[in-house]
């Protein structure tokens, strides 16, 4: 499939680009977006075909889950089976920013989309492009590293048209995202876990957490 890019201001993306993607994804088709941390392939989590094809445009093992952007709170809330006073602390501290939270899965949550683990990461992203687009389709976003498996994560738009040609449909081109990537921590145990470090380093979580 040939992948198409439209350059955009990431602060001001306009309503034609915004529109192009929201349709895109609709359609079960994958979107490249600039992010607060890099760029990100988005697609729509209630699509399982849209689901096989990030699978397939990263080379992903389909035993790994997708990560997925929310509004805010109350969207987030209908994707966990539980809201703990710990992820709503996490929330109210980092969201919208680079921390990823993983929880329990609830029904609304496909399978695949967890990778068959029954948990989903979940985050509120900064990204002005990831607001407009969840705002405009009113439902959460797939997002996960806009990269090959096992590959740096793309920072800037060419490069994730030159690395996803054909693999993606839609690259939204907003330059250079200069982000270090999202930290990610598991809060599904009784002690949590930290997965990815980032932005957020481990030290800041511990003492946040550490008064909880």
């Amino acid at each position: 499939m040939p992948t198409d890019l439209i350059v955009i201001e990431s602060d001001a993306p306009s309503n034609e680009a915004i529109d192009r993607a929201a349709t895109a994804i609709l359609r079960g088709k994958v979107v490249a977006i600039p992010t607060d941390a890099r760029y990100a392939l988005v697609a729509d989590p209630f699509n399982l075909k849209a689901v096989a094809r990030v699978f397939a445009a990263k080379g992903r093992e389909a035993g790994r889950s997708l990560p997925l952007l929310v509004s805010g709170m109350m969207m987030a809330e209908e994707l966990a089976s539980e809201v703990s006073a710990r992820f709503r602390m996490l929330a109210r501290h980092y969201w919208p920013g680079p921390l990823t939270i993983i929880v329990p899965a609830s029904a609304k949550v496909p399978l695949r989309v967890t990778g068959n683990t029954g948990r989903v990461a979940i985050r509120q992203s900064k990204s002005k492009v990831a607001q407009v687009l969840i705002e405009r389709i009113n439902q959460p976003l797939i997002a996960t590293s806009a990269n090959l498996s096992g590959q740096p994560t793309c920072a800037s738009g060419i490069e994730v048209f030159g690395t996803m040609d054909g693999r993606v449909d839609l690259v939204l081109d907003g330059g250079t995202c200069p982000g270090l990537g999202s930290t990610t921590v598991d809060i599904t145990e009784p002690f949590w876990k930290l997965i990815k470090e980032g932005a957020v380093p481990e030290k800041e979580l511990a003492e946040l957490l550490h008064r909880a």
